[in-house]
């Protein structure tokens, strides 16, 4: 199949919307998945047509598109010295670390940030509720 165009129905939960993604992209994002699963006790949902983990509020989303996968961060800019590849943009201190197909990654460094990213929402609070 492709990425998630906005004209798509967005899937309710995310089992489907991780069934209606192309093959390199779901590889991508079983792999980014699992590492940020095992990083803290997320609560996966669907949101914003993005696969979202959520703990004290948003803390890191998977969008997919044809052509790239972006792994967002709510609070990212506070990561970006862990990770240069992200890059700061968007509201509530989010970055984005960008993919396409053939990237490989390192599970370890995703867990990392994933653990950093539900730490400081334990630390700040929900970072939607504080815009």
């Amino acid at each position: 199949m492709r990425g998630m165009k906005a004209t798509d129905p967005a899937p309710a939960d995310p089992e489907a919307w991780l069934a209606a993604l192309g093959s390199w992209q779901r590889s991508l994002v079983d792999a980014l998945r699992a590492a940020i699963v095992g990083a803290a006790p997320f609560v996966e949902t669907v949101k914003w047509r993005n696969l979202v983990f959520a703990s004290n509020g948003p803390a890191i989303l998977i969008h997919a598109e044809d052509d790239r996968v972006l792994l967002g961060f709510w609070r990212g800019k506070r990561l970006c010295d862990r990770e240069p590849a992200m890059k700061p943009s968007g509201k509530y201190e989010l970055a984005n670390w960008t993919f396409h197909a053939g990237d490989s990654i390192d599970p370890g460094q995703i867990t990392e940030l994933a653990r950093a990213a539900a730490t400081l929402n334990a630390e700040l609070g929900d970072p939607t509720q504080l815009a």
